[in-house]
């Protein structure tokens, strides 16, 4: 990925969320940088709470960045958490702290 190989790793979250979001509109894609997601318990249609995402991509695909030396489980389980929660099928886990940019993608069925 282009921010990766410009900054490396190293640098805060947020550097990289700058970033990613010149990527984006350089694109020209449809997203929302540290949107306010209503919080959804079970199959219900009221929110039951907020969390900040670090992006909503073309109002389908949560993007969730870190900037650690190393993706962890809790990282992962994190995030199948956040598409459930949000109601979205989904989701890009983005690591550029790592010496090598580390990503995963999930798709979240009615099996997990």
């Amino acid at each position: 990925m282009a921010v990766h190989s410009f900054f490396g790793n190293g640098f805060q979250e947020v550097i990289y969320q700058r970033a990613l979001e010149s990527e984006f509109q350089g694109a020209g894609f449809s997203y929302a940088r540290e949107v306010e997601m209503d919080i959804f318990y079970k199959d219900t249609n009221h929110p039951i709470g907020t969390r900040r995402a670090d992006f909503l991509v073309e109002n389908k695909v949560l993007v969730e960045l870190k900037a650690l030396i190393d993706l962890d489980d809790v990282h992962k389980t994190q995030m199948l958490n956040y598409l459930r929660a949000y109601n979205i099928e989904v989701g890009l886990l983005i690591n550029f702290g790592a010496k090598s940019l580390q990503f995963k993608r999930f798709i979240l069925t009615k099996n997990h």
